[in-house]
């Protein structure tokens, strides 16, 4: 005996094949959240520990490298200094995952103050 449902032989496919796409397009929106989140935290990570070593009175070119270690690949750092304060500023542009890159980039940064330690200061 034969069982006829109508026309509802081939609705599973069509469903997948409009979800299918769907689903990836949200996994890559939440793959570039990630990757925007992480270099944000890279940023931050970084002032603040370029900041702690200026603080201490570590020599310019080691703090700038204590930055660049830390930081994501390219960033920007900006040290300055004001009365017995140090601020140290880490940005750099995080870029969407594959092809998207360009199309996708947003500017991330973090920044930290330390007060210099009355050591270094002399």
């Amino acid at each position: 005996m034969r069982s006829d449902r109508g026309g509802e032989h081939g609705y599973v496919t069509a469903e997948t094949a409009v979800a299918l796409p769907v689903l990836v397009l949200l996994t890559g929106v939440l793959l570039w959240g990630v990757l925007v989140g992480a270099a944000q935290v890279r940023c931050v990570d970084a002032a603040r520990e370029a900041a702690r070593a200026a603080a201490r009175g570590d020599p310019a070119g080691q703090v700038l490298a204590i930055a660049r270690r830390e930081a994501p690949r390219d960033a920007a750092v900006a040290v300055s200094e004001q009365g017995g304060t140090v601020r140290v500023e880490v940005s750099t542009v995080s870029t969407g995952p594959g092809g998207l890159g360009g199309l996708l980039s947003l500017r991330v940064s973090g920044s930290a103050t330390a007060v210099r330690e009355p050591e270094a200061a002399r």
